[in-house]
């Protein structure tokens, strides 16, 4: 099961997942506030919760990209047994300070109101302009977007980092053998996916040459290959 990103849907990331389908039945979603699910309001815990739901039985690797790979972590902390693998790329602890995550917060509401009041067509080109997708270029896949306002603005106020509790003290209780990925380009993200495979019991840290943020559309067969050597080792 792969779990897209903010502003992607699940129908993102095409390349990427044809390489995977071409040894495994790769699964897909739209979490809350994206597209088919544009209507559904929750919290990260909560839609945690509606994917481990929507998991079918046997065994099974949950991965996720960025948003969704902040929704995988907390389906792991939820059901430590219930995957087989976890597989993070661009996943964040969340924010420590609480005065720092209180203006994250607040951040992501003025961003949630300023889509609103744009439209998603501005939006998204003012999103995907940001530094952190510099590199991404080509590759944005810009028909593969969420195009619901009030969906997104909903995700950003209910599952933005600036709602996410700290995860750092909680990684030791996560016992699926973990993948945390980044572009080597991505130095923020980079830290981090080097930081929870070091936190967790059964982590390997895998930095994805010459990609930034969104390396699975950037470099879809060096993710693919670093997500197969994975699972046929760990």
């Amino acid at each position: 099961m792969w779990l897209h990103g903010f502003t992607q849907t699940r129908r993102s990331a095409r390349r990427f997942r044809s390489i995977l389908a071409g040894r495994h039945e790769v699964l897909t979603l739209d979490l809350p506030g994206h597209g088919g699910a544009a209507d559904l309001d929750a919290s990260l815990p909560h839609i945690a919760e509606l994917v481990l739901d929507a998991l079918p039985e046997g065994e099974l690797a949950l991965g996720g990209y960025s948003f969704g790979a902040r929704v995988a972590l907390h389906a792991a902390l939820l059901d430590p047994g219930r995957c087989s693998h976890l597989l993070l790329l661009g996943a964040s602890r969340g924010i420590a300070d609480l005065d720092e995550r209180a203006q994250r917060r607040r951040r992501d509401e003025a961003l949630a109101d300023h889509l609103e009041n744009v439209g998603t067509e501005v939006f998204l080109n003012e999103w995907l302009s940001q530094p952190l997708f510099a590199t991404l270029g080509p590759h944005a896949e810009a028909d593969t977007r969420s195009l619901d306002a009030e969906g997104l603005a909903a995700s950003l106020r209910s599952a933005g980092t600036g709602t996410q509790e700290w995860l750092g003290d909680s990684l030791a209780a996560v016992s699926t053998p973990t993948l945390a990925m980044a572009g080597e380009l991505d130095a923020k993200f980079l830290a981090e996916a080097r930081a929870i495979a070091e936190a967790v019991p059964h982590g390997r840290f895998v930095a994805i040459a010459g990609a930034g943020h969104a390396a699975h559309l950037e470099q879809p067969e060096l993710v693919a290959a670093a997500i197969e050597d994975f699972l046929v080792s760990a």
